[in-house]
């Protein structure tokens, strides 16, 4: 069944009005496409809605009967299309971001706290996952959004370099190295390390890099998260080899975040999207604002 919605709401605004002439304005079309709009739907219903003479315009029986139900139709489809052009506009809604969980220690709430700024009553569902993982959610849409390691190009993700991320010591202020401004591999060897799990991206991007040039450390406390390390170095059991981004400057005062040279050890971090999917317009704005900030 094709709905023709001109037509009802032609009819609906004459009946509220009282007149053709009143309704063709309220509308801002002519009364001659008014009265085409109400006789193209009388003609597709079969049936007589408004009796109309030179002086006097008078709903029929049909018609009052039908124009309740014609005022729900009208009502709803504005107030449908208003919510659209309103998410549009002002980029309003939800969505889902799958991140991996280095990245949410850190980077990802500072962006959230300027998103939320702008647009502050839209949620977000955070999914933090391990890089793969974020790929996977992307891939089977779970998520608008993903923000992962660069890894194997897919056909269907569209990946864009955001920046690199090298790994950094973590000490406390009160370390022998605390006031260097950067230090070596070589001076980790008799230092009490808290290393991440070998099953995270960061551990095996550490490994392979340091094999290559005959590197080997061992960790005297191994942790599966990102910010169960950095809290550690808080706490003084340690000091910490992570990624650049899981900690800003400043961001612990007590906490130094020192560059590691001979090798410099860096990841690739990406934003991805699906190929074939549109963005919702509040992801689209996220999405913007990432590719701004970062």
């Amino acid at each position: 069944m094709k709905i023709d919605f001109d037509g009802i709401q032609a009819f609906v605004v004459i009946a509220e009005l009282g007149g053709f002439n009143k309704a063709a304005d309220q509308l801002h079309i002519t009364q001659t496409a008014l009265t085409r709009r109400v006789q193209k739907l009388e003609s597709y219903l079969g049936l007589k809605l408004i009796d109309r003479t030179t002086r006097h315009v008078e709903l029929t029986v049909v018609g009052r009967e039908f124009l309740p139900q014609a005022r729900v139709i009208v009502n709803e489809m504005t107030s449908a299309i208003g919510r659209l052009k309103d998410i549009s506009q002002h980029a309003k809604g939800s969505f889902s971001l799958s991140c991996i969980a280095s990245l949410t220690v850190s980077m990802v709430p500072k962006l959230i706290r300027q998103y939320a700024n702008t647009h502050p009553n839209n949620r977000i569902r955070i999914f933090d996952a391990t890089s793969s993982e974020v790929r996977k959610a992307v891939l089977n849409h779970q998520a608008e959004i993903g923000i992962a390691l660069h890894g194997e190009k897919h056909a269907d993700l569209i990946e864009t370099t955001l920046f690199d991320d090298p790994l950094v010591f973590i000490c406390q202020d009160t370390h022998p190295l605390k006031n260097k401004k950067l230090v070596t591999w070589s001076d980790m060897r008799d230092i009490d390390l808290i290393v991440v799990s070998n099953f995270t991206a960061t551990r095996v991007l550490m490994d392979y890099q340091l094999a290559q040039h005959g590197i080997h450390l061992n960790g005297n406390y191994e942790v599966q998260h990102h910010a169960t390390a950095i809290n550690l170095v808080a706490a003084g059991v340690g000091c910490a080899i992570l990624p650049s981004s899981t900690l800003n400057d400043g961001e612990r005062p007590h906490i130094r975040k020192i560059v590691l040279k001979d090798p410099t050890v860096k990841r690739k971090v990406t934003l991805l999207r699906h190929k074939n999917t549109s963005l919702s317009p509040a992801a689209e704005a996220f999405f913007k604002l990432i590719q701004k900030s970062v």
